[in-house]
């Protein structure tokens, strides 16, 4: 069994308040995106890494990847128009056999630990998929301008990445919606409209998305 991250990376990231896509900032001398594709280079089981990009990009995902010796990242495929059919090109171009595991990250979730990867990967290894989130912590409504009801924080968790699905499944999934024209939030969501059970694992508050300016300067605190 193969396991195999797959980086989409296509975003704009508008919402961060700069020119320069939020993967590709410079922080502390380094992209947002090689802290998280580091992070997966180091893992030990981790034997691939597939970055889906904008073309624009791909030649400058070349040089970084020889500047800092990502030498497990063996493919950049061409993202496609939305995320959902950047990872459907980079899991299509993976050459993975049915039972290799699918690793899917965000790009521009650079402080993922290793601890939560590695028991993402093992968790999936054994269960055959797993999610990772965290648990709501603070008090949820529903409403628009005003209150209409109050939800019961035990059963709602934050979504994150990794979301690591057999190559089979995951494929199955995205084919499907592809062919149906159906667009989720994330591969979980895909996968479960199959049948397929979903398993949860324990998330980080440290494995943020990098979206708005506020994100930015987060990290640029957190990061080393």
């Amino acid at each position: 069994m193969t396991t195999i991250a797959i980086i989409p990376a296509g975003g704009k990231g508008l919402r961060s308040g700069s020119a320069t896509p939020k993967q590709y900032l410079k922080v502390h001398g380094r992209e947002v995106i090689v802290y998280t594709l580091q992070t997966f280079q180091k893992n030990k089981l981790i034997d691939r890494i597939i970055i889906s990009a904008e073309p624009d990009y791909i030649n400058h995902l070349i040089k970084l990847v020889k500047k800092y010796k990502l030498n497990k990242v063996d493919l950049i495929v061409e993202g496609g128009i939305t995320r959902q059919d950047s990872v459907y090109n980079a899991v299509l171009s993976s050459g993975a056999n049915a039972k290799d595991l699918l690793v899917v990250h965000d790009a521009a979730r650079a402080l993922l630990p290793e601890a939560v990867l590695s028991n993402a990967i093992l968790t999936a290894k054994k269960k055959g998929n797993a999610l990772v989130c965290i648990k709501a912590k603070d008090t949820l409504i529903k409403g628009k301008s005003a209150v209409t009801e109050y939800l019961n924080r035990d059963e709602f968790y934050y979504v994150q990445t990794p979301q690591i699905f057999k190559y089979r499944d995951l494929q199955s999934a995205l084919g499907n919606a592809h062919s149906e024209q159906f667009f989720g939030t994330d591969e979980s969501m895909l996968v479960k409209r199959t049948g397929k059970k979903v398993n949860i694992v324990e998330g980080s508050v440290f494995n943020f998305k990098i979206t708005t300016k506020e994100d930015v300067e987060l990290f640029k605190k957190l990061a080393k």
